[in-house]
């Protein structure tokens, strides 16, 4: 089940005969009934966590109507179909009964909420709404894609304590030309505009974001103008990705590619780059007391994040058990007592 049996359904089944069923993406309850269980649709926004008790994934949207040349995820997931307001707010509200304290907005593109259904963008209002259930402690938003960013969303972020000053805004490069193979809809001087603006309006924001090293016709030069705005930017948290030729996609079909050689070798210059402006962006805090949210005990050390930082992807706060109860799943002030290139070294206040 899954994505691969969604894309290759009939290969699977002419390859793996002995396999009983393939589902795709969407089937959930066709998999419910062929393990000989009843499908109830008043419970679907009812869910049992395969996250911590303490947090939880919120996805307000399925789907993308991006035409992004390297991305297959149109190809698996189909057009964006974004979720009833009432029912987004509603599992929201389920989550929040249960105990999870911190939640994270996502879709494949979380920006384009609401114009399929509603004809207008309405994720500052599903914000603004989800921000007033009082048992979130932090809100947090991902994958809010630059072209048609919805300037109105950072006066929410603005205005509710409770959501993060964190934007996770995935550019993938700077060039204006690779930028325009890859169809992101948005240029070099447009994509400065809008990271302008989020740092004028939310001065305290940490921006999450990410890039493809390596895409088709990435020159030497055009490889350098990334390094530049990787420096000049100095992003909280960045991700990297090396391309990839993903079968269907319009950037398959083009043929001036980078060596693997190379694209590995831009990745680690990059990442070293973004290693030493952690450094520094880490160096600022040391002394500071900040609020966690303590995911696990690992070792001799518990395990926290500060709303800088996303589960999985992002830093961590690590503070040494000394004697004193610290309950995973609970938030706590502490001070910075150390620090390496991503993760933080802290103790108890």
């Amino acid at each position: 089940m899954g994505c691969l049996s969604e894309r290759y359904k009939d290969q699977l089944k002419t390859d793996i005969p002995e396999v009983d069923a393939f589902f795709g993406v969407n089937d959930l309850e066709k998999i419910i009934r062929h393990i000989g269980g009843n499908w109830f649709h008043d419970l679907e926004n009812e869910r049992k966590l395969s996250t911590p008790p303490h947090y939880a994934y919120l996805k307000i949207a399925e789907g993308c109507d991006r035409k992004c040349a390297f991305c297959a995820i149109p190809l698996i997931r189909g057009k964006h179909v974004s979720r009833p307001f009432h029912e987004v707010v509603k599992e929201a509200e389920i989550l929040a009964n249960t105990g999870v304290k911190e939640i994270n907005i996502i879709s494949q593109d979380t920006t384009y909420y609401g114009l399929d259904l509603y004809k207008k963008r309405r994720l500052p209002e599903l914000l603004s709404t989800i921000a007033q259930i009082k048992e979130f402690e932090w809100i947090r938003l991902h994958y809010t894609y630059p072209d048609g960013f919805p300037t109105e969303l950072l006066q929410v972020i603005n205005n509710y304590p409770n959501i993060c000053k964190y934007i996770d805004i995935p550019l993938q490069h700077i060039n204006d030309r690779i930028l325009k193979s890859m169809h992101r809809g948005v240029n070099s001087g447009q994509t400065r505009e809008i990271l302008d603006n989020i740092r004028k309006t939310i001065p305290d924001v940490a921006i999450r974001t990410t890039f493809i090293v390596g895409f088709p016709g990435e020159t030497e030069k055009a490889f350098r103008e990334l390094k530049q705005f990787v420096e000049e930017s100095q992003f909280d948290r960045l991700g990297l990705f090396t391309y990839s030729h993903e079968e269907g996609t319009s950037a398959f079909k083009l043929r001036n590619t980078v060596p693997e050689k190379i694209k590995a070798e831009r990745a680690e210059e990059l990442m070293t780059i973004q290693e030493a402006i952690s450094r520094k962006l880490n160096a600022k805090k040391l002394g500071a007391i900040l609020k966690v949210i303590v995911d696990r005990k690992e070792g001799e050390y518990y395990i926290a994040r500060t709303a800088a930082d996303s589960p999985d992807v992002d830093n961590e706060v690590l503070i040494r058990k000394n004697g004193r109860k610290i309950n995973p799943g609970s938030f706590y002030q502490v001070r910075v007592t150390g620090i390496d290139s991503f993760d933080l070294y802290a103790e108890l206040q």
